[in-house]
């Protein structure tokens, strides 16, 4: 009670939350785009790409991190570990397949066995936007992305007057959940400064059967962001950003207790310099990450305490020019660098070994992407971009080279007689080993995927609807075999083919009621080996009915998942292997908003209304812990009933 009494007497609480696109111009003043108070689906805005608001409340339960905020996405699956730390995969490509940006900045975990992927450190709520763009078909964010590209973006708007700007959260939830949000802002017409702190903590879970699931954790960050705008047009930003935490991991023999992380950039941006020149812009970044495992910080019981620290750190940066070819014509030119730099230690009961250098990365980029209006209501996109990259083991002093290439061609359309927009689009993208790749085969050859997309978007006053279609051809997939003796782990390349897509739709019954839905599939073909494909996710659709009625929002939320019989037993990724067949399943959830002033709006919800039991095919075995009297699991379990309140504060 001392925590809800909190809640109501601080004041301190904000939500803002219209995740819906912009409309054209004769469809803006309908009734279907709402001021949402809680969020089941995010909104389709252009061809190929999805733009959501973090700080609006999401059913499930708003997420702790930046994997379980994607989940929520059609098309993206989660691998679980625990409550926090699971790795995102879309279309059944994860990894470094998938390209993940923190405000324009690179950073990869540091652990072997991935605990810490790069969304393990994001605090979904302390970011302006995330924007997903499926597929091959961008160049300007780095290569290698054969899955696609996540952009977590963090924007501060600027002041025409001294002013400041509060925006804090609280929420409370089953199972010790517990996250708090303060984002302050201070500044005048020359600069600001914004101080950004969370929080968030959970207990273990338990499953639909009541059984425990080991996955509590602790987290927290603080960022500092001080900006000049001397002009209208020009902005000097620098960011400083730490995070510390702590996890447990139902699906590992081992535990997180240091996840550290410091991370620095400075941006430099100067818009209208010449007719040609419409924007220019310089990042540079500096990112550190520290992590420790072991078998004994958080769990009790082990016969033979074993512990690793692995640290790595990235340097990098970029130069980008937006420029006016044309009445007709628009381009984005620029080149970008990265090098990351990864060494361990181990700790077998004797102190810590000292540090060893394994795996280098340095990699050169250039870039070009290009928009030419064909007529007036149809566009040309396209891109190309050649990195260069070596990779050196430190260890061996072994070296490798990789010269790879990416472009796209996208045709855009949108229909004079009706409000649809299509569009067709070819893309190729490849993408090097990674460091946990490399670390099982160095010499692997780099992926080539060619990609096919085409789809549509259709926005009327009462229905906006998507629909992503695609198919891609993958030479030199690289795929792991033999995960039940990491002693015999392999990694090898082989060629394969993925085909599916997404749609999704949100009808207005009348003024008050709206319904929506979504269905996301892709079939995987290891086309070398005439089998499946490792690691894709089966059927998954959502349906969802909302309700809205001036201050008040409340809204249901299914979502079904077909079994899948498709795998290939002890193959996979990095990320995981395939474990075997899995089970349909169908979750229903709940929630309610109230907007109780301009400033303040509560919002609650009850997740898997029935307690089912239940787990994801892409998952983790769960471990066995007798001294917590946790059993092992085929796989690590999802959440039981989960009942969640969140109050935002803005002024």
């Amino acid at each position: 009670m001392k925590k809800v009494r909190t809640l109501v007497a601080s004041s301190l609480l904000l939500l803002s939350a219209n995740t819906q696109p912009a409309l054209a111009e004769d469809e803006e003043k309908t009734t279907f785009t709402l001021n949402e108070i809680v969020v089941t689906a995010p909104a389709v805005s252009d061809p190929l790409t999805v733009e959501t608001d973090p700080k609006s409340p999401k059913q499930p339960v708003p997420a702790a991190d930046g994997s379980g905020y994607l989940k929520n996405i059609p098309g993206f699956s989660v691998a679980r570990q625990g409550g926090t730390g699971s790795d995102p995969v879309f279309r059944g490509l994860g990894g470094t397949r998938l390209n993940v940006l923190l405000d324009g900045t690179y950073q990869f975990g540091a652990c072997p066995g991935r605990m810490d992927p790069t969304t393990s450190y994001v605090f979904p709520e302390s970011y302006s936007k995330i924007t997903i763009l499926k597929g091959p078909e961008t160049v300007k964010y780095g290569g290698g992305n054969v899955a696609g590209t996540v952009l977590f973006d963090r924007e501060t708007e600027r002041f025409d007057k001294p002013d400041v700007r509060v925006n804090s959260s609280l929420l409370f939830g089953s199972n010790g959940r517990d996250d708090e949000l303060l984002d302050i802002t201070a500044g005048d017409t020359k600069g600001y400064v914004r101080i950004i702190k969370t929080h968030s903590n959970a207990d273990d879970y338990t499953d639909g059967n009541g059984n425990k699931v080991h996955s509590f954790y602790t987290r927290q960050s603080l960022t500092g962001i001080f900006g000049w705008t001397p002009d209208a047009d020009t902005l000097y930003e620098f960011t400083a950003e730490t995070s510390d935490a702590e996890a447990a991991y139902g699906g590992r023999s081992m535990d997180g207790p240091r996840f550290d992380r410091n991370d620095y950039s400075f941006k430099f941006n100067k818009k209208n310099i010449s007719p040609v020149v419409r924007n220019l812009e310089f990042k540079a970044f500096h990112n550190y990450v520290d992590h420790v495992m072991d078998n004994y910080s958080l769990r009790p019981g082990a016969m033979m305490p074993m512990a690793m620290e692995v640290d790595r750190t990235t340097n990098g940066g970029r130069l980008a020019a937006d420029l006016n070819l044309g009445k007709t014509t628009t381009a984005t030119v620029g080149l970008d660098y990265q090098k990351n730099e990864h060494a361990g230690r181990s700790n077998m009961g004797m102190g810590y070994t000292s540090w060893s250098r394994d795996l280098t990365f340095t990699n050169y980029g250039l870039f070009s992407e290009f928009k030419h209006q064909l007529a007036k209501n149809s566009r040309l996109l396209a891109g190309f971009r050649t990195d260069s990259l070596d990779v050196k083991d430190e260890e061996t002093a072994a070296e490798g080279h990789d010269r790879t290439y990416g472009a796209f061609l996208r045709y855009e359309h949108d229909h004079a007689n009706a409000p649809v927009t299509t569009y067709i689009g070819l893309g190729h993208a490849q993408r090097p080993a990674d460091y946990w790749e490399r670390n099982t085969n160095f010499y692997l050859k780099p992926e080539k995927n060619t990609q096919l997309d085409t789809g549509l978007l259709y926005r009327s006053g009462k229905l906006n609807s998507s629909l992503s279609v695609f198919y891609a051809n993958i030479n030199d997939f690289i795929l792991f075999k033999n995960a039940n003796d990491s002693s015999s782990k392999t990694a090898e390349n082989i060629d394969a083919s993925l085909y599916g897509g997404e749609i999704d739709a949100a009808y207005l019954l009348n003024k008050n009621w709206t319904v929506t839905a979504s269905l996301a599939y892709v079939r995987g073909n290891n086309d070398s080996d005439h089998r499946p494909l490792a690691q894709v996710p089966p059927l998954e659709g959502t349906l969802g009915l909302k309700y809205s009625h001036e201050k008040l929002e409340a809204g249901l939320l299914w979502r079904g998942v077909q079994a899948q019989t498709r795998y290939d037993l002890n193959s996979g990724s990095e990320i995981g292997y395939d474990l075997g067949a899995s089970s349909g399943f169908g979750i229903l959830s709940a929630n309610v908003g109230y907007k109780a002033s301009k400033e303040i709006t509560i919002a609650a919800g009850v997740d898997n209304i029935f307690d089912k039991n239940y787990a994801e095919f892409i998952s983790r075995s769960g471990a066995s812990i007798p001294a917590l009297g946790i059993v092992s699991s085929f796989r690590v379990n999802e959440p039981g009933r989960t009942i969640w309140v969140k109050a935002n504060y803005r002024y």
